[in-house]
């Protein structure tokens, strides 16, 4: 049996002005990186879409999915290549309608299995599960095992994300368990090399996987 290869998922801090945009491009040239999530909070819509437009240029020139965190009004009025929904941010149903059948749609599924059959139903393009250890980046409520990976890989065909608090030195139980990408966001932009350090870290870590 061929192990899924894991790709590396970046989601963006919470401050994404000031020098950002640049760290970014360093971060995207260091190494594969299958999506970048643009996950700000409190601010207007023309506010978070100001933000957001060279971040998603960089995104394209680099050939690296835009998702936009929790709001599906501003991934519409970007364009943008997808959603990730919370639990209470909105039904996939209604995403999908709203942003059409080539949208990637995300779902924050905690550490319930019931929640992600229901995503899955509902036609979510991922699931995600997390958070698997602390993180600073939010409040965690949910802690996951990685055996929820294994158990997802081995019922279903959909891709499963693995969030919260990875690093380069925790990734390895995820890739092994099943995770199909490694959501990452201090682990990336708060190493203390830099943000394409960490990304060429986890490269070299993600072409380690084994091939069967």
């Amino acid at each position: 049996m061929k192990a899924p290869t894991c790709q590396l998922y970046l989601i963006s801090p919470l401050d994404v002005g000031g020098d950002f945009p640049g760290q970014l491009t360093e971060a995207l040239d260091a190494g594969p990186v299958a999506a970048f999530q643009f996950r700000v909070k409190d601010l207007d819509q023309h506010e978070a879409a100001r933000l957001a437009e060279p971040l998603q240029a960089i995104c394209a020139a680099s050939d690296v999915a835009f998702i936009v965190n929790d709001d599906v009004a501003l991934a519409k009025r970007l364009g943008a290549d997808g959603v990730h929904l919370g639990q209470d941010d909105g039904d996939p149903r209604e995403a999908r309608q709203l942003l059409g059948p080539q949208a990637q749609i995300g779902v924050t599924c905690h550490a319930s299995r019931h929640l992600a059959m229901e995503a899955g139903e509902a036609g979510a393009d991922y699931v995600a599960f997390g958070a698997f250890f602390p993180t600073t980046t939010k409040a965690v409520e949910h802690h996951a095992d990685p055996e929820i990976l294994t158990w997802w890989q081995g019922m279903f065909e959909l891709p499963c994300v693995a969030i919260g608090g990875i690093t380069v030195d925790n990734a390895p139980t995820l890739i092994e368990a099943g995770a199909d990408f490694l959501a990452v966001s201090g682990g990336v932009w708060a190493h203390p090399e830099g943000a394409a350090a960490a990304v060429r870290a986890f490269s070299a870590l993600l072409e380690d996987q084994p091939a069967g």
